[in-house]
């Protein structure tokens, strides 16, 4: 999939569009698809909450992180 010899960082974010391009192609059934999209509304939910984030910020951090934690875990 990815030559060892890259450096960590290309390999994770090749791994990383790998993985959203799968979600894109499978949907609901992909294993990600489900913990990706339950850390953005958490992300979101947490940006509305707090005064300095929106929550379209707090929408793309959780799902950031929760896709980086499906890649890396």
């Amino acid at each position: 999939m990815t030559d060892p010899e890259k450096p960590i960082d290309n390999r994770i974010l090749a791994d990383a569009v790998d993985e959203a391009k799968d979600m894109g192609r499978e949907g609901l059934s992909h294993p990600s698809t489900k913990p990706v999209l339950t850390g953005a509304a958490i992300g979101a939910i947490a940006g509305g909450v707090l005064p300095v984030v929106t929550w379209p910020v707090g929408l793309i951090a959780g799902a950031g992180y929760m896709l980086y934690k499906r890649v890396r875990p």
